[in-house]
């Protein structure tokens, strides 16, 4: 894996959080809620403004629609999984768009289902990465199948992934690479979420991380 890069010069800009239909509710909330609670700006995108339901139920009115986003205008893209991923090519322009924030070395995370929407754009190929199951991966043909690795969540570069089981591991990456905790208050924050450690709490409450 590569070493994680730096992301000076992100940290005023908003996040954006790709929201579709059939969205994976559990996937992201960790990070969005940790990201808020430091002061980034979250914003959500569309495949329009229109409204769409996650697979929970939940009504979301998108900020934004997705041809209106700018590598340059953002920190980080986050997407997460959703039963379109798999079941149609709706998803596909956010995989693109995923290219053109690496391309200009923005990062993106990913999990579940939308690291097999990635696999498909070529983007995982030639870096280390992670999902459900490497065979989940397999099956989109993709050439990338000896750099998965076996792991809760990766970083290559400026590439997170994750699978579905593993929401607060795949929060963890995003906020060490957004530099939002690290060291040792990062090591807390994830075995008190994680791991339920009650002694990571007044690490986290030393630091102001609460």
């Amino acid at each position: 894996m590569n070493a994680t890069p730096t992301t000076a010069g992100h940290d005023r800009k908003p996040v954006h959080l790709a929201v579709y239909d059939t969205l994976a509710d559990w996937e992201t909330g960790h990070a969005t809620a940790h990201l808020a609670r430091a002061g980034r700006e979250i914003r959500t995108v569309g495949p329009s403004t229109a409204p769409v339901t996650s697979i929970g139920g939940l009504r979301i009115q998108p900020d934004l629609a997705l041809d209106g986003v700018r590598p340059e205008d953002s920190a980080l893209l986050i997407l997460p999984g959703a039963d379109l991923w798999d079941t149609s090519d709706d998803l596909a322009p956010f995989a693109r768009t995923a290219r053109a924030f690496l391309e200009a070395g923005v990062p993106v995370a990913a999990i579940c289902g939308a690291t097999a929407g990635l696999a498909r754009e070529g983007l995982l190929d030639d870096r280390a990465h992670t999902s459900a199951v490497s065979f989940y991966l397999a099956a989109t043909g993709y050439a990338g199948g000896e750099r998965y690795v076996e792991a809760d969540a990766v970083t290559d570069g400026y590439l997170i992934t994750a699978g579905p089981t593993e929401p607060v591991a795949f929060a963890r990456e995003i906020l060490r690479l957004l530099g939002v905790y690290e060291g040792e208050v990062l090591d807390a924050w994830y075995r008190l979420f994680h791991d339920s450690d009650a002694g990571a709490y007044a690490v986290l409450e030393k630091a102001g991380a609460l």
